[in-house]
């Protein structure tokens, strides 16, 4: 691999060797899918060009649940092995259902952490490691990377797609793959409508240090703005313990939390968080986002596939946005290998059709599930948090549904592609 632009010969024409595959975006959907492709069929020519600049991935401070299916994909594409040190197991889950101010917080619902015995259901990674550990295996497979370098436009022709970049370099592939984020540029030059609302919330991300040890326990707190999610890290080289927050707020009450006052900011958290773990601060600078949800009226058109948030933007309520993608790339991984083996265009319109059919309701299912949940839950009305907590203590008592949650959550319910499962393709 080699991050790079493209060279002068390239920009001044097509590539005389056309691409199999060539993928738009190098975060966690676009190198997963390079190198899902690539590992089961190391004779496909595949590359990626992503528009970020050569290293901002690095200055990534966030970190990401990684459910169980998806860290045995991890295992299976080699990388999981040199992600795992890094990693920090979550061995229980509790669900409160509270406001700011309540001196209480009773525990409605209380989850196992395990999937199968020693098989956590979740991990806590940071982004830079599972992307440095991805990009590295891609170095290995000899997959290209073209950074700081935009896809301006693309033509079908026939049995390919040439795909022109922003310097005026011009790549032909028979298959693109459109991993560019939420707010998708290729998805729109695909002429591919969205449905799209915002719930007028952001998500306020930070790391805390906390003087005593998580225990590997996740929290989320449902609170009237929106759920406060604190999630377990590994303690950093210093041996600090840590956490990472994700807190929801009106979009205007975020915006103030995170640009105001540094002490206003910390008293807002340690109201929330609590003193539990002991004495609290803030380890970095907290950023917010918008929050809403989008999702594509179809994931494909001819030559392209859109893969991660591209195909759909979801509330961050159940923690699945990141696990979705995963799922969108190893059903997709799964549909062009059997495709290539077969000796069928991995490209044509037929072929993408069953990627698709595989994940769009699967997809269209989460969105309105976390869209129910949010409004479910980011209220203070007084009879809806009665039923709510009414149905939560009823889960509470139900093995077989908290079973059944876990096995949600953990990404390994439903029609599972062979990656998830840890098989490979």
């Amino acid at each position: 691999m080699v991050d790079r632009k493209p060279d002068s010969a390239e920009a001044n024409g097509n590539r005389e060797a056309p691409l199999d595959v060539l993928i738009a975006g190098a975060g966690y959907v676009g190198l997963t899918a390079a190198v899902s492709l690539k590992q089961a069929r190391p004779g496909l020519a595949i590359a990626i060009v992503d528009a970020a600049p050569a290293g901002v991935w690095q200055k990534d401070g966030r970190a990401s649940a990684i459910a169980a299916a998806a860290s045995r994909m991890l295992e299976q594409l080699g990388v999981w092995e040199e992600i795992a040190p890094e990693a920090q197991a979550i061995t229980e889950m509790i669900i409160t259902d509270s406001r700011a101010a309540d001196p209480v917080r009773p525990v409605f619902l209380t989850f196992d952490g395990e999937v199968a015995p020693g098989e956590p259901f979740a991990h806590m990674v940071a982004n830079r490691d599972l992307n440095g550990a991805l990009r590295r295996r891609a170095e290995k497979l000899g997959i290209d990377i073209i950074e700081g370098m935009a896809v301006s436009a693309f033509d079908v022709n026939g049995a390919g797609i040439t795909v022109h970049l922003a310097d005026g370099a011009a790549l032909k592939a028979r298959l693109l793959i459109a991993a560019d984020g939420v707010n998708s540029k290729l998805r729109d030059m695909a002429g591919i409508k969205t449905v799209k609302w915002e719930y007028g919330q952001s998500g306020i991300v930070c790391t805390v240090a906390h003087e005593r040890p998580h225990n590997g326990r996740a929290e989320e707190h449902f609170l009237p703005a929106g759920p406060f999610a604190t999630l377990p890290l590994k303690p950093d080289k210093d041996g600090t313990n840590r956490s990472s927050i994700v807190w929801v707020e009106r979009t205007e009450d975020a915006k103030a939390l995170v640009e105001g006052d540094e002490f206003v900011f910390e008293h807002d958290l340690e109201q929330r968080f609590g003193l539990k773990l002991g004495e609290i601060r803030v380890a970095d600078k907290p950023r917010a986002w918008p929050l809403g949800l989008t999702l594509a009226r179809a994931f494909v058109a001819p030559r392209i596939a859109l893969a991660g948030d591209a195909a759909h933007g979801i509330h961050p309520i159940a923690g699945q946005g990141l696990n979705l993608g995963f799922k969108d790339v190893a059903a997709l991984a799964e549909v062009v290998v059997e495709a290539d083996r077969l000796g069928q265009d991995i490209g044509a319109l037929d072929v993408l059709e069953r990627y698709q059919q595989w994940r769009r309701f699967d997809t269209l299912q989460m969105g309105v599930t976390t869209d129910v949940l949010n409004r479910l839950f980011s209220n203070d009305i007084g009879p809806l948090r009665a039923a709510r907590d009414l149905g939560l203590g009823l889960v509470e008592r139900m093995p077989k549904l908290k079973d059944f949650f876990i096995r949600q959550a953990s990404g390994l319910s439903g029609d599972t592609p062979r990656l998830l499962k840890g098989e490979a393709i």
